[in-house]
């Protein structure tokens, strides 16, 4: 059966310890624990480290686990979602460098997934950046393999605003590009974070590539997206998505989560799937992001217990 958790950058007033046992008197299963290097966020949600993994101690790493376990709550992936083809050659670098650091870290951990973008060059085609994923992403997938790691790429275009024009800063974002990728980086590690929500406001239907590639499916998020048709027919699809639609909690938003999770079980899903939340009616305080993490698990307990 599926299991059911939570992202925890959400809780980046929380400590891990806090982080965990939130979820595990909260009755969640499992968490993608968010694991950026220090330093101040340049986005929301983004900046939150809840495991240190430059930290290679065998004590730390046996802290962990033994307070998961003491806790009942799984760990489903050490997330970091950086851009490894950012066209500034010294961030790319260093977000290579700490990406790296996470897929060591998963597999000191036995988690042995690693949640990501793999990145774009947000000037650059899309021709031209697939030439980039076939030169920087091999050794990065060598090193997961050697470690028995596999990633999973979330489908977020990351294009929400001026900063990120014109192309985004993630290129694996639909199924025509997921099909192009895979073809050039033939590993059995690299699969996908699957996200209905960013098919939603692309007007891609979010049920059909789960047949596609249910393979490649290593990782679930439910993130639900909010569409306003008025806003819509005024700045039109070429506009900002923060223009015309809203990230919302599952259930208040427009994706279908009955037919969603009815898909994941035709194919055959059995893995973590985690309530990822970004909605900005329940921020600001540990109270409201408690309450958006037990309003979301109420909702999406109709489908996956």
């Amino acid at each position: 059966m599926m299991k059911l958790g939570f992202v925890s950058a959400i809780m980046e007033q929380s400590g891990f310890e806090e982080m965990i046992d939130t979820a595990s008197s909260l009755g969640f299963q499992c968490v993608e624990v968010a694991c950026w290097p220090s330093g101040k966020a340049e986005r929301r949600y983004a900046g939150v480290s809840h495991i240190d993994v430059e930290n290679t101690s065998d004590e730390y790493t046996a802290y962990v686990k033994d307070y998961c376990q003491k806790k009942h709550v799984e760990i489903s992936a050490l997330a970091f979602y950086p851009n490894p083809l950012d066209g500034n050659p010294e961030k790319r670098a260093a977000n290579i460098t700490h990406l790296k650091k996470v897929i060591l870290a998963s597999a000191r951990l036995g988690v042995n997934l690693v949640t990501t973008f793999i990145g774009r060059d947000q000037k650059k085609s899309v021709e031209e950046n697939l030439e980039l994923v076939k030169e920087i992403w091999p050794p990065i997938l060598k090193l997961a393999e050697e470690n028995q790691v596999k990633i999973a790429i979330e489908n977020c275009p990351m294009l929400f605003g001026p900063d990120q024009w014109p192309g985004g800063q993630n290129l694996m974002t639909t199924p025509a590009i997921w099909r192009k990728v895979f073809e050039l980086l033939p590993s059995g590690n690299l699969g996908i974070n699957y996200d209905p929500s960013h098919f939603v406001w692309q007007m891609i239907d979010y049920i059909r590539p789960l047949y596609e590639f249910k393979d490649k499916i290593f990782h679930v998020h439910y993130k639900d997206i909010k569409l306003y048709p008025e806003k819509l027919s005024d700045v039109g699809t070429m506009a900002y998505p923060l223009d015309f639609m809203s990230p919302k909690l599952p259930g208040l938003g427009d994706v279908d989560w009955g037919k969603y999770v009815s898909a994941l079980t035709d194919i055959g899903y059995t893995g973590y799937t985690c309530i990822e939340v970004e909605d900005k009616a329940f921020e600001g305080s540990k109270e409201a992001v408690r309450e958006s993490l037990i309003l979301s698990k109420r909702y999406m307990e109709q489908f996956v217990i």
